[in-house]
């Protein structure tokens, strides 16, 4: 990945994003049958070619110091035959859904013998901005490819050459399928100016989708002049209630928080009714202890657990992405209503209760993209909502919300027949 001179950048972004919106023209009308064959010979050839790939990312993990990438970042960043193994699997998992291209979303026919057909079809352009981690450059291409989309790629510097084997491979397994030379392109530069030009290309790119941390998102929000899928914060909740059966309510706590701490399905605020919080916080604390979770509380949480740490306001709101959680004792499943709507995100948040009332209640009045009753905020995820490989999981509420997989990336449009009709 190399820095452009200033005055040639401008002119790369509009070629490379002017290919793309060519190849989607045609990548659009490519079949279920050819995307899904070149989906899995890209695996096959994945595997094949994992030399290739793993010189690449040894590249990458040399040059990880010299960017101040933490262990598990650099975690992350590094492949193996098993993660490279595990990328194959996923393209052809993504590879045996449902193709969304063509599918009637609804249809009628009129009384003046008309029938108007809402069909399903692909965005366009997708400029796709995300964090260092090889693996989402091979899923990203999959589903926006399989959605009938192309792609721009802008992945961090830290994965360059990683992700630069990784689209190469993946763009020739499908010349023999019909896939478009430029229907999957990685951005050529480390220049951080590349993402504010591609940003003002609505000509060409219909969508922009940054998936990282929240000054990422931000700048991506702020800057473009397409539409874009997004999510901030991850500050999901799990509230107690008072009719919580408390062995199955300390279960999913510490599932929601402790099962992976970086995630953005991860559990960052516990609230507990104050009928339970004393029998409940006994059950939780040693748990936590041994996952070495320290909690910020407010007054009575810290009078009920002595380790715990005074929260403040923004602890409340805070997504910590590791071993904290803020915790406050409410009086009634109105005030933790309340209280999620006031410090959430809007991502995912979850009841425990065996009262029936309570969890209708609850999923009535939060507003969050995922709503859990008696289970885990972990499940906010594509994958276990069934719908297969995601882009990511979007707070917002227009185009869509909740996990992005691939009829999330897609429009519709309305297709009108007749036999002579005129108004």
């Amino acid at each position: 990945m190399s820095v452009i001179p200033e005055t040639e950048l401008q002119s790369y972004c509009e070629l490379v994003a002017r290919q793309a919106k060519a190849a989607a023209a045609e990548v659009a009308r490519m079949t279920g049958q050819q995307k899904n064959d070149w989906l899995r010979a890209a695996g096959r050839q994945l595997i094949d070619q994992q030399d290739r790939i793993l010189a690449a990312n040894q590249l990458d993990l040399e040059a990880a110091p010299g960017f101040g990438l933490t262990d598990a970042q650099v975690d992350r960043l590094r492949l193996s035959s098993d993660r490279i193994a595990g990328i194959a699997a996923a393209l052809g998992e993504i590879a045996m859904l449902a193709d969304p291209v063509g599918e009637i979303i609804e249809s009628v026919v009129r009384p003046n013998g008309i029938r108007v057909s809402k069909v399903r079809v692909p965005l366009g352009v997708v400029f796709f901005v995300y964090e260092s981690r090889p693996n989402v450059t091979a899923d990203a291409s999959a589903i926006c490819v399989k959605s009938g989309n192309a792609v721009v790629l802008r992945g961090g510097k830290e994965a360059a050459h990683s992700s630069q084997s990784l689209v190469d491979i993946i763009v020739e397994a499908g010349k023999p399928f019909g896939l478009p030379e430029h229907a999957v392109q990685l951005v050529a530069t480390r220049d951080r100016e590349a993402v504010a030009h591609f940003l003002h290309l609505s000509d060409f790119i219909d969508v922009a989708i940054p998936r990282g941390g929240e000054g990422l998102i931000r700048r991506v929000t702020e800057e473009a002049t397409m539409p874009v899928i997004k999510h901030f914060d991850g500050n999901c909740h799990v509230y107690i209630d008072r009719a919580a059966n408390l062995e199955m309510a300390t279960d999913i706590t510490v599932n929601s928080k402790c099962h992976r701490m970086g995630v953005c399905n991860a559990a960052e605020s516990l609230l507990i009714n104050q009928e339970v919080a004393d029998a409940f916080l006994q059950r939780l604390l040693p748990l936590f202890a041994s996952h070495q979770v320290e909690l910020r509380g407010d007054e009575a949480t810290c009078r009920l657990a002595p380790t715990a740490k005074p929260a403040t306001d923004d602890d409340h709101r805070a997504e910590f992405l590791g071993p904290i959680m803020s915790v406050k004792i409410v009086d009634s499943l109105d005030e933790a209503v309340r209280h999620i709507n006031e410090y959430g995100s809007a991502h995912t948040d979850a009841i425990v209760t065996d009262d029936l009332h309570a969890a209708t209640e609850f999923k009535g009045r939060v507003d969050s993209s995922a709503v859990m009753v008696n289970a885990s905020t972990r499940f906010n995820d594509g994958g276990e909502f069934g719908l297969g490989a995601e882009i990511g999981i979007s707070t917002d509420r227009f185009h869509a919300r909740g996990p992005c997989g691939l009829r999330e990336l897609t429009s519709y449009k309305y297709i009108v027949e007749g036999d002579g009709q005129t108004r």
